[in-house]
């Protein structure tokens, strides 16, 4: 019988070994997903702002309240498990669930709340686009299904647009007025702030700062569509003067000398005006404002919204497989043109750099 018992209890603890490893490879990935996101262009624990140093101050105290709460309520639960001999009135039953109710249900809430509040409410009024002696730089941010529309309004020689490409000064407070086109998205970079809604038809703001020169990864942060994971942005924060010669070279006379000036590309130009003019702006060559604006696609360093690396040859594969790097994308696809009119399509594409 003991050897019986001995057989039992040793196939029971093979049988469990397994479901503790896997229990323990799961725990173990689970870190490591952790810890993994605790650094990167998207890191909320790495901010690199104001703004976003308050929104880290927020998520620590809501984590350490977080678990002091769990904390207490599994002791105490653990508690109520434990055998006690102890004889009590019905009114002693009474006075000690008063008091429970009390504590656990008015002490523990509003202090609570009140904590959260004591931290939330002047970070969240920092945050805020108040009026400064000194207004700040100002940059619209439109989302679209799915790519990102920027627009300068307060450039010198007029607006300047660009897509899926943000560039902001550095060190100093920048003001996003941001809205949706077609459906809602979020704008998002997590490293100088929170995220806000972007929703057609109002304009919603909010004030974020980059400390020193990076870039940042930014996410809409709204499920907008089946191409919504695939909705990245990419923030450069630089130098006040390296931000006013970035503008400075996308004006549209200095965009529309690119665009024509290069006769080798005379027959990918008309190409582009039978395919894609009637969606794509390109400055001094087409007016189309349905898809991004492609006046300086080739100084981007991603196509598609982060969908791909811009590199040579980048835009012809995108142009030939968009719809298997981005599936859903607005785009149509270009069946009907041959490979050589997409290739030299791409390679003038890729020249349009200010």
């Amino acid at each position: 019988m003991r050897e019986r018992n001995s057989a039992t209890s040793t196939s029971m603890s093979y049988r469990a070994a397994p479901r503790t490893r896997q229990a323990a490879c799961w725990l173990g990935l689970g870190l490591l997903f952790g810890v993994a996101g605790c650094s990167g262009d998207s890191s909320i624990l790495d901010p690199a702002g104001p703004a976003a140093r308050d929104v880290r101050l927020i998520w620590w105290v809501m984590l350490v309240f977080a678990t002091v709460v769990l904390v207490g309520v599994t002791v105490v639960w653990l508690y109520a498990f434990k055998p006690h001999n102890v004889e009590r009135t019905p009114a002693q039953e009474r006075r000690i669930a008063r008091r429970w109710i009390i504590g656990g249900g008015l002490v523990l809430p509003i202090a609570s709340i009140t904590a959260l509040l004591t931290f939330g409410v002047p970070a969240g009024q920092r945050m805020l686009p108040l009026p400064l002696d000194e207004p700040p730089e100002v940059i619209e941010v439109i989302g679209h299904q799915w790519w990102w529309e920027v627009r300068y309004p307060g450039a010198e020689g007029g607006e300047v647009i660009t897509a899926n490409q943000l560039v902001m000064p550095a060190g100093e407070p920048v003001d996003f007025h941001v809205s949706g086109a077609d459906v809602i998205h979020a704008f998002w970079v997590p490293r100088l702030g929170g995220k806000i809604d972007m929703l057609p038809g109002r304009v919603n703001k909010i004030r974020l700062e980059a400390d020193e020169p990076a870039v940042f990864g930014a996410q809409c942060a709204e499920l907008c569509g089946v191409g919504h994971a695939h909705m990245h942005l990419y923030v450069e924060a630089v130098p006040r003067d390296d931000f006013e010669a970035w503008l400075a070279a996308r004006q549209e006379a200095t965009l529309s000398e690119v665009a024509t000036q290069d006769s080798t590309h005379d027959d990918a130009r008309d190409a582009f005006m039978t395919h894609c003019a009637s969606c794509h702006r390109v400055a001094g060559v087409s007016e189309g404002g349905v898809g991004p604006n492609l006046s300086d696609v080739g100084s981007r360093t991603t196509l598609g919204a982060g969908a791909m690396a811009m590199e040579e040859g980048a835009v012809s594969q995108w142009l030939q497989r968009h719809q298997a790097l981005k599936p859903g994308n607005k785009m149509p696809t270009h069946n009907d043109i041959d490979t050589d009119t997409l290739d030299a399509l791409g390679a003038w594409l890729e020249t349009l750099t200010p």
